[in-house]
């Protein structure tokens, strides 16, 4: 049977997330106001235990991860790279040997891409991308539950970025391309996202209504938009954060910004949020924003993506 990775979305494709967002939809409805370390009743992953590898502080991945094996019926062992052999030299491929032996599955909070890729390329289990510096796709399979919640539909949606050209992003654009909706990107000169994940997403929508394209003004990239997504300006262990503090402020949200896109626009940050910076506090506890669902969103989208792997969905 061949191992089912979740590197990026392109992985499941447009049908595979599409299934593992229902599955979601089902089994979060099906607990509501169940105790959060209950078993679901199926317990479809009884037995199964879940390496989770970390190079990278984290506070959702680490939890939401940990969580979902629990309410599946399984477990989960948490890797600090720094106090495992990884630490002191051990080949990402030995290791996913290794861990392969022991575990039935792999997740990797990590660095530099090729590093998944590798533990992919070795590994005998799926193995998980729990944030690389490429791609965050967990990140967007719980941002893609959390707007269809609210009743939205994803084709021919406008979603507006501001901010940094970073590895959430680029999720973003390959989720446009496989679901047909659009992104107007608001970044400053410099800092703009790997144009492959531009241009591989617009020949996805090429013939649709649908474009992902980069604006030079924050006013342009949220016109009309049905949801706003920032993130984090200086992400974890970037220098020079002063200089890139000074190009983003424009990019800032704020209620005037906000008011620019549609009446019922929502906002999304993927947290941890730097009030004052990249987003003001009447926005992100504002009554458009949906950053606490999507949150509580990580649990039930990475159950999902877990199901996905082990070939019980899509």
């Amino acid at each position: 049977m061949t191992v089912r990775n979740f590197l990026n979305l392109s992985d499941a494709g447009g049908e595979g997330v599409a299934a593992m967002i229902a599955d979601a939809l089902d089994r979060k409805k099906a607990r509501a106001g169940w105790p959060k370390g209950k078993s679901d009743a199926d317990a479809p992953l009884a037995g199964r235990t879940l390496a989770m590898v970390f190079e990278k502080s984290s506070t959702r991945t680490r939890v939401s991860f940990d969580m979902a094996m629990r309410q599946l019926g399984g477990s989960a062992l948490v890797l600090d790279a720094a106090s495992t052999q990884l630490g002191r030299g051990e080949t990402v491929a030995d290791t996913a040997r290794v861990l392969s032996g022991y575990c039935d599955a792999i997740m990797v909070r990590t660095d530099d891409h090729t590093k998944i890729e590798e533990m992919a390329e070795y590994a005998s289990v799926p193995v998980i991308n729990g944030l690389t510096d490429d791609s965050h796709p967990c990140q967007i399979a719980a941002d893609l539950l959390t707007v269809i919640e609210t009743g939205k539909a994803l084709p021919g949606l406008k979603w507006a970025w501001l901010g940094d050209g970073n590895n959430v992003l680029h999720s973003i654009v390959e989720a446009a391309g496989l679901f047909q909706f659009s992104v107007g990107i608001g970044c400053p000169e410099g800092y703009d996202p790997q144009a492959r994940w531009l241009d591989e997403a617009n020949a996805r929508l090429e013939g649709t209504n649908a474009r992902v394209a980069i604006e030079r003004d924050p006013a342009r990239a949220v016109a009309d938009a049905d949801v706003i997504v920032t993130d984090t300006w200086i992400s974890m262990g970037q220098a020079h954060a002063e200089e890139k503090l000074a190009a983003m402020m424009p990019y800032q949200v704020t209620p005037e910004l906000m008011a620019k896109a549609k009446p019922d626009a929502v906002f999304i940050h993927c947290l941890p949020a730097h009030r004052g910076e990249e987003v003001v506090a009447e926005v992100i506890d504002g009554p458009q924003s949906l950053i606490w669902p999507e949150a509580e969103n990580r649990l039930h989208a990475q159950k999902s993506v877990l199901r996905w792997c082990f070939g019980q969905i899509g």
